[in-house]
């Protein structure tokens, strides 16, 4: 009996390890997923076991390794996708990390990122870059590992240690040490990358003291990476693709044509609009980011980052416990027929784009004796729509593009009720694709580009279709009333 091909995608994600086993089609055969706790060593700062992420993702892939053996299928490859800016520096000799995960919520280096801003260095590195001097990003947190374990400086500047994101320290670990690299995406998002040169910039380098002996090789996203080490996996079996999640996402979602824009509502929310092949520079405090490389051809985007949306609901379940589980969500509301005007601006971590203010707070506003649980639950979800509003209103200005429609994935676009929200608040079509595992769909597919089994960008973007269309239907009065009050809260936030 022939056997059916399949992908093997790793997922590793800021809130859980997971692998999904597609078919050539893109269809998912088999996932197995652990939930990945964050820890909170002190305030704003973020921070995982990478044992724990390691652990979990080879779990995942031996338990998928198993089933795809005992049901006669044959894993021609596999894909990456990750939590992208989440820092790790290992012993090369040793392969064990001298430090925490970092991960890309923490806000540690806040200070350090203002001080750089008072040498005047926040224009050379967003021109080389495309991004805005922010915590966020993985050099300042590759610096507070370098400044902070004890004779960690010295070793680096002896070759002694590795720096990685999340795909560079799983591809060390599955190769058992051999390859060292990472992809064009995930370098694109450090703040040591030049998206122009397409190198690791030597000014940044030396602005920050980080020696270039410690970066990975960069490749393009569909590129034979590495075999994984037969004591690893109990086979061997090529790495052919890896691209940061939410550029992962954009290809999940064939968002290949200049102009079409894909939006991901998961622990953050990611909007990503395709630009075509030449850089181009945000003057909305945006990113300018390189959306994937293959066969040579670059393609950039520009990039909305919103630091806090599925994470909005975790908090209502596990801080404020009014939630049991987030599936009930959708329910509560549409028990009330509006949020009373109570408006949620989940500032957790800061204010992501369009504001870039990494020293706001969450707050919940309008409260009244007449507000109740619902109340707030029905804003936390409502915050989403607000949210991309902000960024859609500068992805227009910065590209001149109007944009048509939103494909939409992630885990919370599963609620009918943000789906219907965004599509009231954007006033246009929302796309909800049929495959919603858009992002290790995205990685699969580009494993699979470079090992034939798709020729090009056309054999995937025929197999995107869509499950549901969401369409606006909201007065424009309400519209523009509703805009207008979130403003007023965004704003009041924005000052603190």
């Amino acid at each position: 009996m022939t056997k059916q091909t399949a992908i093997l995608a790793i997922d590793q994600g800021t809130t859980s390890s997971r692998a999904i086993l597609f078919s050539t089609s893109g269809e998912p055969l088999q996932t197995r997923q652990k939930e990945l706790p964050l820890t909170h060593p002190h305030k704003g700062w973020v921070e995982q076991n990478p044992e724990d992420i390691w652990n979990d993702t080879l779990w995942a892939c031996q338990e998928l390794i198993d089933y795809a053996d005992n049901n006669n299928i044959e894993i021609a490859c596999i894909g990456i996708t990750n939590q992208r800016e989440t820092t790790i520096i290992w012993d090369r000799t040793t392969g064990k990390p001298i430090y925490n995960a970092i991960v890309w919520q923490d806000r540690r280096t806040a200070e350090f990122c203002q001080d750089l801003k008072k040498k005047d260095l926040e224009p050379q590195i967003t021109s080389k870059t495309g991004l805005l001097l922010d915590p966020y990003f993985s050099s300042t947190k590759i610096r507070w590992i370098l400044d902070n374990v004890e004779g960690a400086q010295k070793k680096a500047k002896n070759g002694e240690l590795a720096f990685g994101t999340i795909d560079s320290f799983l591809l060390w670990r599955l190769s058992k040490g051999k390859t060292h690299a990472t992809d064009i995406t995930n370098a694109s998002r450090t703040m040591l990358f030049n998206i122009q040169t397409e190198e690791w910039d030597k000014d940044i380098l030396q602005w920050l003291d980080i020696p270039k002996s410690l970066l990975p090789e960069v490749k393009e996203n569909a590129h034979h990476f590495t075999t994984t080490d037969k004591t690893i996996l109990g086979k061997e079996i090529p790495i052919t693709g890896i691209a940061g999640d939410q550029q992962a996402a954009t290809v999940g979602q064939a968002c290949f044509e200049t102009g079409m824009i894909k939006s991901t509502y998961g622990t953050g929310c990611f909007a990503l609009m395709n630009i075509g092949d030449t850089f181009k520079q945000s003057k909305n405090k945006l990113l300018t980011t390189i959306a994937y490389k293959i066969n040579g051809k670059t393609t950039y985007a520009l990039e909305g980052s919103i630091f806090i949306a599925g994470a909005a609901i975790q908090w209502l379940r596990d801080n404020l416990k009014i939630i049991g589980d987030a599936a009930e969500t959708e329910e509560i509301a549409n028990s009330v027929p509006d949020n009373n005007g109570v408006y949620f601006v989940p500032a957790f971590t800061g204010l992501g784009a369009p504001y870039w203010n990494p020293d706001a707070k969450a707050a919940i506003m309008g409260l009244t004796r007449e507000s109740n649980a619902a109340h707030i639950i029905r804003a936390a979800l409502e915050a989403q729509s607000y949210q991309t509003l902000d960024l859609m209103e500068a992805f227009k200005t910065d590209s001149g593009i109007e944009p048509e429609r939103i494909r939409a994935d992630g885990g919370l676009i599963n609620n009918k009720f943000v789906g219907q929200h965004l599509a009231d608040m954007l006033n246009l079509p929302i796309d909800i694709p049929q495959i919603t595992e858009t992002t290790a769909l995205g990685a699969a597919y580009l494993a699979g580009l470079q090992t034939g089994i798709y020729k090009d960008l056309n054999d995937i973007t025929k197999n995107w279709s869509q499950r549901t269309e969401f369409k606006p239907h909201m007065p424009q009065d309400l519209r523009e009333n509703n805009c207008k009050e979130w403003k007023k809260c965004v704003e009041l936030v924005n000052q603190n």
